[in-house]
């Protein structure tokens, strides 16, 4: 199940271009966009997520990554969502998406709206709206979002492969990554601090404990004392057991993730790669050592930021009636 990683490098290299979204347009969204045509629409949504969040808060790294996902791939268009078809696979089945949690739960949000104000409020806005809630639920930064975006009718598995940074990816991949979506370089070290909440399957870094070069060696960036701890819990060829991003405290959103990267703890070969930049690596040593004085403010901005990716407004795509579903 681990990610190719010369097919994840040829992918991501195709998109470093410049990239050119059709019908995008932020400047569509506005704040209280349902205040007319659906009443309550934020507030629906967050009654019924502190219910989901109270019983089951570790779905919350998932709903952030799900928006994120979204957002990599086709702009904030609720693409993610879709199912598959007969003829086409979606970004769903994506390797980077197979273990994405919550669409259920979405689906539950979305039929609530639909019976409230039907044909109104979009999937994609409904997915902002839920990341938003989620890292708020987790005492972590609350933001106003921007709403008015339109769901998309086209889902590809293959544009998932190469939009989304894989997690061995190096500073040169994840800012030119970042830069083809309109992100800077101070956005990826922001929103890379969303993996403070949350857990990893010890595949997806388990190259780093047992066969970092195709050499049976670990990765030299990894504090030596934690590679112990970390091939106890995962063994060779381990698919199914699950790490906690940031041990013992991964339910908390706050800014302990920049203190383990400095540490040489951070879980993903994208974590360790925040030190090999200049401004990266300033941002990571600025929260470790401030305790994320600014990082929740920053955190808000980055998220507004992304959310604004490659929108559809106005007329352009659709609402669909069920998420996983075009009209």
């Amino acid at each position: 199940m681990a990610f190719p990683r010369n097919v994840a490098i040829f992918l991501l290299h195709l998109v470093l271009l410049p990239i050119a979204f059709q019908h995008c347009n932020a400047k569509g969204l506005k704040l209280d966009f349902y205040k007319k045509t659906c009443p309550g629409a934020e507030a629906t949504v967050k009654h019924m997520m502190t219910g989901f969040m109270s019983g089951a808060p570790t779905l919350a790294a998932s709903f952030l990554r799900m928006h994120f996902h979204d957002c990599f791939v086709r702009g904030c268009d609720g693409s993610v969502l879709l199912n598959s078809t007969r003829k086409s696979k979606s970004e769903k089945d994506a390797i980077p998406n197979q273990t994405l949690r919550g669409f259920q739960v979405i689906d539950t949000i979305k039929s609530a709206l639909e019976k409230k104000c039907p044909g109104v409020v979009s999937c994609a806005d409904i997915l902002a709206l839920v990341a938003r809630d989620a890292v708020s639920l987790l005492n972590g930064p609350f933001w106003i979002v921007p709403l008015g975006r339109r769901d998309g009718r086209v889902s590809l598995m293959n544009e998932a492969l190469a939009n989304l940074p894989p997690p061995f990816a190096n500073i040169t991949e994840l800012k030119a990554s970042f830069a083809a979506k309109g992100l800077n370089t101070k956005d990826l070290a922001v929103l890379s601090g969303g993996h403070t909440i949350g857990n990893a399957h010890c595949f997806v870094f388990s190259s780093r404990l047992y066969n970092f070069t195709g050499k049976g060696d670990t990765d030299p960036s990894l504090d030596p004392k934690y590679i112990p701890f970390l091939k106890k819990k995962c063994k060779p060829e381990d698919v199914t057991t699950l790490v906690e991003m940031t041990p013992g405290n991964f339910k908390s959103f706050d800014e302990d993730y920049y203190t383990l990267i400095t540490k040489g703890r951070g879980l993903f070969q994208s974590d360790a790669a925040l030190l090999d930049d200049r401004q990266t690596r300033a941002y990571v040593k600025l929260q470790a050592t401030t305790h994320g004085s600014t990082f929740f403010r920053d955190f808000a901005a980055s998220m507004v930021k992304l959310g604004k990716v490659g929108v559809l407004t106005g007329k352009a795509g659709e609402i669909r009636r069920h998420c996983a579903l075009v009209n």
